[in-house]
């Protein structure tokens, strides 16, 4: 499944989905990605507080892609969600 990810609560809600659709605890996943399991955390709750290394290494052990594109901008568009 593609996921569209726009702000930090989008991926937070895509990591920790993938993570239980695996049956692994944070604990678990931890262990897989070699992280310690408060840092799984972190970018399962604030993903934006986590490093880019730390968060790449996660999304991969997932089993997820990173993919970037250019966004659709609206000339008309006023509320941008920016990071």
């Amino acid at each position: 499944m593609d996921y569209i990810i726009r702000t930090s609560l989008q991926l937070s809600s895509a990591l920790k989905n993938r993570r239980k659709m695996l049956n692994l605890t944070q604990k678990d996943a931890a262990f897989i990605v070699g992280l310690l399991p408060k840092t799984v955390s972190l970018l399962e709750n604030t993903p934006f507080q986590a490093s880019v290394e730390s968060l790449y290494k996660y999304i991969k052990a997932l089993g997820f892609d990173m993919l970037l594109i250019p966004a659709f901008q609206d000339k008309n568009e006023e509320n941008r969600v920016e990071w």
